[in-house]
C-alpha cells in the first residue's frame, strides 16, 4: 500500500490524496488551491488520469472537487463515488466553478454531463466492495450536508480512514460527525488544530447582538458566506433571530448558486438533524421565513448595491475573492454606517483576509477588482461558524476511536499541524504526522 498526497498535505485547500493499494488506483477528493496555496500542474502528478479506478469525495466544497472536470479532460473514465447528498450537490457546484473557467458553453454542459454519468451516491454506514480485497464504508463527518469520512478496509494491510473535513457538533441541520470504530491510519485533517471556537449554542444570541447594533444606524450588513454550507446557516439562525426581532429588516440572499443550494437542501431533508426536523414537522420551515428575498437576475443584484439600508445581504463569495459581494462590498466599505460581518476562516491572500486584518489599521484599505478602497465599514469576525472542528473537536473524535495506530495530518497551515502534534505525540509515539 502507497499514499501519496497530491494536495493539501501542508496546505488548507487542493484536497487530493492518492491510495495505491492491490493494482487498485483510488483517489481522495480531487480540489483546487485556493489563497496563496498552490498545487501542481495534473499533468506532473506520478499516475495518468486514465489508470485511476476510482475518485471519491469526501464533500461538495470546491478545493475538494473543483479539479474533477480536469480530471475527466486528462482522461479519467473510472466511477466517481460519494455520499446521496453530494452526489446531488456536486453538478450545481461544478457548473458554477466551470463557469469561471476558460471553457465554451458547449465544453462546459458536455463536462457536466460526463461529471453526472460517471458518479455514483452511496448510503452511510454501509459496506462496499470494491474487488481485490478492497471494502469501504462512509460516515458522517457533520462538515456540510452529504460530507463524510470514508474508511477502507484492505486485506493483509488493515484499515485506512480518510477524515475529509471534519464539521462541530451542534451545526444547524447537520447530524453530529459519526466516529470510526477504529484504524490502522488515519488521514486526518488539521485546519483548526491550534485553535478553539465560542459556544456554538450561543451564537444566535451573539449573531442577534451584532445584527441589531450594527442596523440601529440605518446602514447594510453584509455578511459574505459560501453558497454550499454557510449560506443555509446563516439562514437557519437569521430565522431564529427573527423570530426574537420581529422580521423588522429584509434579509436577501444575493446569490444565485446559493439560492439553488438552499433548495437542494430543502429536498433533502431526510438527511437533516433532529432540531431542524422538528421545526420542519411543526409548520416552521428551517431554512425558509417570511421577509427573506431571493435576488436570481443581475439587473436586480445592482438596483439592490445602491438601496438604502437597513438591510442584510448574504452574499458569496465567502473570502470575496469574487462573485456578487463584490459589488456590494464596493459600494458599501467605505461608509462608516454600513457593517461587515464575517463568520469563517479567511484563508492568506484573499480579500476577506484583508479587509480583517486592514480594518484594524488606521487608513487601512483593501483592493476589490483594482480599486483601492479606504475601509470604513465597521468589520466583526463571529467565532463559532466555522464548519470545521476546532482543536477540541479534533482531539475528541479521535479519541472516541476503539483503537488508532498511525496519525498522518494534512489540510492545515505548520502551526495548527505542529500543535496538534504535539496533543497527539504522548498517546501515539509511532505516529506519522504532518510537519
Amino acid at each position: 500500500m502507497e499514499i501519496v498526497h497530491l494536495g493539501g498535505e501542508y496546505t488548507v485547500t487542493s484536497s487530493c490524496h492518492l491510495l495505491k493499494v492491490h493494482g487498485l488506483n483510488i483517489l481522495v477528493d480531487c480540489g483546487i488551491a485556493q489563497g496563496n496555496d498552490v498545487v501542481e500542474p495534473m499533468e506532473r502528478g506520478p499516475i495518468a488520469p486514465a489508470d485511476i479506478d476510482y475518485l471519491f469525495l469526501t464533500h461538495a466544497h470546491i478545493d475538494h472537487i473543483g479539479r474533477v472536470p480536469e480530471l475527466i479532460r486528462r482522461g479519467f473514465r473510472g466511477e466517481i463515488i460519494a455520499t446521496h447528498p453530494t452526489k446531488a450537490l456536486l453538478v450545481p457546484m461544478l457548473k458554477d466553478a466551470l463557469g469561471f473557467q476558460d471553457l465554451t458553453r458547449r465544453e462546459a454542459a458536455g463536462l457536466v454531463e460526463d461529471v453526472d454519468a460517471l458518479s455514483w451516491g452511496f448510503e452511510l454506514g454501509q459496506e462496499f466492495d470494491l474487488g481485490k480485497h478492497v471494502s469501504f464504508r462512509l460516515g458522517r463527518a457533520g462538515h456540510i450536508l452529504g460530507s463524510c469520512w470514508i474508511q477502507f478496509t484492505i486485506s493483509d494491510e488493515g484499515v485506512v480512514v480518510f477524515s475529509g473535513d471534519l464539521g462541530a457538533k451542534d451545526t444547524p441541520i447537520l447530524c453530529d460527525p459519526d466516529i470510526p470504530e477504529g484504524c490502522d491510519l488515519l488521514i486526518l485533517e488539521s485546519t483548526y488544530g491550534d485553535r478553539l471556537h465560542g459556544d456554538r449554542r450561543d451564537r444566535v444570541r451573539r449573531l442577534g447582538g451584532i445584527l441589531d447594533h450594527a442596523l440601529k444606524d440605518g446602514g447594510k450588513v453584509l455578511i459574505p458566506a459560501f453558497a454550499l454550507g454557510r449560506t443555509q446557516e446563516l439562514i437557519y439562525e437569521i430565522d431564529r433571530w427573527r423570530t426574537e426581532d420581529g422580521g423588522r429588516f429584509p434579509v436577501f440572499i444575493d446569490s444565485p448558486l446559493g439560492l439553488e443550494i438552499t433548495k437542494i437542501y430543502s429536498s433533502l431533508a431526510g438527511y437533516w438533524d433532529q432540531e431542524a426536523s422538528d421545526l420542519f414537522r411543526a409548520g416552521d420551515h428551517p431554512i425558509d421565513f417570511k421577509g427573506l428575498y431571493a435576488v436570481m437576475n443581475h439587473s436586480d443584484h445592482l438596483r439592490l448595491c445602491d438601496m438604502a439600508g437597513p438591510a442584510i445581504f448574504v452574499a458569496g463569495s465567502g473570502m470575496c475573492s469574487g462573485g456578487r459581494i463584490v459589488n456590494h462590498l464596493k459600494a458599501c466599505i467605505e461608509d462608516d454606517k454600513n457593517d461587515i460581518l464575517f463568520v469563517g476562516y479567511q484563508v492568506n491572500g484573499t480579500p476577506g483576509r484583508d479587509i480583517m486584518k486592514y480594518s484594524k489599521t488606521p487608513g487601512g484599505y483593501v483592493v476589490l477588482e483594482g480599486e483601492k478602497l479606504f475601509i470604513r465599514a465597521k468589520v466583526h469576525a463571529l467565532t463559532g461558524y466555522s464548519a470545521h472542528a476546532d482543536q477540541k473537536g479534533l482531539v475528541e473524535w479521535v479519541g472516541g476511536m476503539s483503537e488508532v495506530g498511525r496519525i498522518k495530518l494534512v489540510h492545515g497551515g505548520r502551526k495548527a499541524r505542529e500543535t496538534l502534534k504535539k496533543i497527539f505525540y504522548p498517546f501515539q509515539p509511532k505516529a506519522v504526522l504532518g510537519n
